[in-house]
């Protein structure tokens, strides 16, 4: 039972094209730590997880998986030496022997990716892509109830602004609630706008009578990289074993 390192990224570039990343991603999808070192070496067993953390590789390791798929590379920024925190990481990679293959914005923006599961999750018809995210229309609902809603189905704690009934609504996953993302909701007459990473000069700025919603990002992308290891398990069926794994880092509210 394996897979041949070409056609799992074969698969993944399938999934989620490369090309279709936003440009600040370049050099930063696919296998971004490579220790696979033969093209054609067998995959048993792959992980699965929104973050490379310290948790999340350890039972990465502990599941033996020869590669680990994220949406968030643990290498962003050039580096001109190495923490702490970042040694206790690959001390764990290398010494496992586990790949990286990061599918970040390539991931947000493909057809069945992020952000068309969170669209999914609250059944958003008459659907657009926009730059950031997908836009679409729900049943008329008051501003409080759908921040309820928005909690429940997240499984997550928020924060929100605005009283307004809503109907059409943009959502993205991750920290799209920035000024120009709000400029472009606001163009497209939303009624609510629902992400993360909300600062308080935008909302005073650009908000206007739309409702915002911040979920906080890993409740958005989350359950994209759910259904993106469901998705691994149906179609690789018994080559390789697939592991969710999740590492919610549960921040609290008082």
């Amino acid at each position: 039972m394996f897979m041949k390192q070409t056609d799992l990224i074969q698969l993944l570039e399938q999934i989620a094209p490369p090309e279709i990343a936003a440009d600040f991603d370049d050099g930063r999808i696919g296998l971004i730590i490579d220790l696979l070192y033969e093209k054609n070496r067998e995959i048993n067993k792959i992980a699965v997880a929104l973050d490379v953390t310290t948790d999340v590789l350890l039972k990465a390791a502990a599941f033996e998986a020869d590669l680990l798929i994220c949406h968030h590379t643990p290498l962003f920024h050039p580096i001109m030496k190495i923490p702490e925190s970042l040694s206790k990481k690959l001390q764990i990679i290398f010494d496992n022997s586990i790949s990286v293959y990061a599918m970040h914005t390539n991931y947000d923006n493909a057809d069945g990716g992020i952000n068309t599961v969170l669209a999914d999750i609250f059944n958003l018809k008459d659907r657009i892509k926009t730059d950031f995210g997908i836009i679409g229309t729900i049943e008329p609902i008051a501003a409080d109830d759908f921040a309820k809603t928005v909690s429940e189905k997240l499984n997550a704690p928020l924060i929100y602004a605005g009283s307004n009934r809503i109907q059409k609504i943009m959502i993205c996953g991750g920290s799209c609630l920035n000024r120009h993302a709000l400029l472009i909701a606001q163009e497209h007459q939303v009624d609510a706008f629902l992400s993360s990473e909300l600062k308080h000069s935008d909302v005073l700025r650009e908000r206007g009578d739309m409702t915002v919603i911040d979920a906080g990002h890993y409740a958005t992308e989350n359950p994209g990289m759910k259904v993106l290891a469901a998705r691994l398990k149906k179609e690789i069926g018994d080559k390789a074993d697939v592991l969710f794994i999740d590492d919610d880092p549960k921040l609290k509210t008082i």
